[in-house]
């Protein structure tokens, strides 16, 4: 028997049900081999820059141009993908990703690996990031069954805190052995494994969602729904303020182990990948959940502030590694609810605009975030930015609990209306 998006078995309860799905397996195992690789070109992107420059705010820059495009076209972007064909929309921005990953590449081995060039090329990530990524996440639901989506949608977080095991160790390692050049070439020949799992999934087992009218307005009308959609407006909140405060790791774990922690550059990729492994453990324990309430998401955000803090006061070396998986968990458990509530309570016909919203506040925030948490860093100390994202994770949490508390709020803390069930919908953050 042909297997099928609509034949499959989904038998709740399995952590990886949805792998069972033809189409999903090639996008699942392609995003691994290149979301590990896009790891290694930010991690080495980072190195590039601190080993040309020291400053914590020229890494808050590079920050800045890898997602300022997400937040300035997220909106257009989102309206882009409720109205095209997400698989060949994905095709034509992983083409043009690779096309950047070689760029990179050959800067490096030219000699021309200057710190302009370096935000040029991160800028056109950015813009690459901005059009794919409502793309993508929308994708997720096309591929399976309403009743494995937010299953899928947590092993597709679980395939990009994966990545992020691998991609900075290795990206260490590398960098170390080969040198950048070679580490962002091999970046680049790394978007191959998704490009043929795009081209070989079969176009009939897909559940493509119609294609929105092309018009003005579009982008206003999912702003206006938003807006108007409280529990879907408090966890989009929560997400701005934890994204531009605290989700900034790029720029705090780098200087936080080169400087007080007295370490090198492969001792942040190992802590980093270490980091990451804590976020996978928590993908998958959340990919088991058949509902996600309000109150995981308040407790979660909360959770990650105090790991934030945790992180900020650690003494040495030795103790920076159990806390950093503890910040894991806490950071994909927080990402993984918010995101899952989010594109679950999302109208399908707006889904691609809502969760390019989503998209702008968590990762379009970064471009502000970076920048303010580099100069706290560079004045402060490293542990000073470290703590503010823990305080921010922290006033979050306050601050939803009461809104959800509200009487106008229209879900609750932890009633039945306050839950997002398996079976109701949608995709996921990466």
């Amino acid at each position: 028997m042909t297997e099928t998006a609509a034949t499959a078995d989904p038998r709740p309860g399995s952590t990886f049900r949805s792998l069972r799905v033809r189409n999903f397996r090639l996008f699942f195992a392609g995003q691994l081999v290149s979301q590990t690789g896009t790891w290694l070109t930010m991690v080495a992107q980072t190195l590039l820059v601190l080993k040309l420059t020291r400053s914590g705010v020229a890494i808050g820059l590079l920050t800045a141009c890898q997602f300022l495009p997400l937040l300035l076209m997220g909106a257009w972007a989102g309206s882009v993908a409720d109205r095209v064909d997400k698989r060949r929309l994905l095709l034509w921005t992983q083409a043009a990703a690779m096309g950047q990953s070689l760029a990179l590449a050959a800067v490096v081995f030219t000699g021309h690996a200057t710190v302009p060039a370096i935000y040029a090329l991160a800028l056109v990530q950015g813009v690459l990031t901005a059009l794919d990524n409502p793309a993508r996440r929308a994708f997720v639901v096309e591929m399976v069954p309403q009743e494995m989506v937010a299953n899928a949608v947590s092993l597709n977080s679980a395939v990009m805190t994966g990545s992020r095991v691998l991609g900075p160790a290795a990206a260490g390692a590398l960098v170390v052995t080969v040198g950048f050049g070679w580490t962002f070439l091999i970046d680049g020949l790394s978007y191959l494994a998704v490009l043929y799992g795009l081209w070989a999934m079969r176009a009939s087992e897909l559940r493509a969602a119609t294609p929105g009218a092309r018009g003005p307005g579009k982008v206003r009308e999912g702003l206006r729904y938003v807006r108007g959609e409280r529990g879907l407006l408090v966890p989009l909140v929560m997400t701005a303020v934890i994204g531009t405060f605290a989700i900034n790791f790029q720029v705090t774990i780098p200087l936080l182990v080169t400087g007080p922690l007295q370490g090198g550059d492969s001792t942040f990729t190992v802590l980093f990948s270490v980091l990451s492994l804590g976020s996978l453990v928590g993908a998958l324990w959340t990919a088991r959940r058949t509902e996600v309430t309000n109150r995981q998401l308040v407790v979660a955000a909360a959770a990650f502030g105090v790991a934030m803090l945790g992180l900020a006061a650690v003494p040495g070396l030795v103790a920076a590694f159990p806390v950093a998986v503890l910040l894991g968990v806490a950071s994909i458990a927080f990402m993984t609810s918010s995101t899952s509530i989010v594109q679950l309570r999302a109208a399908p016909e707006l889904r691609g605009r809502v969760l390019a919203l989503q998209a702008m506040v968590f990762l379009g925030s970064t471009p502000i975030g970076g920048p303010i948490v580099g100069w706290v860093s560079d004045v402060l100390g490293p542990r000073a930015g470290i703590a503010l994202g823990g305080l921010a994770c922290l006033g979050a949490a306050a601050w939803a609990a009461h809104a959800f508390r509200r009487p106008d709020a229209g879900v609750e803390l932890d009633t039945p209306e306050g839950r997002v069930a398996e079976g109701r919908a949608v995709t996921l953050a990466d």
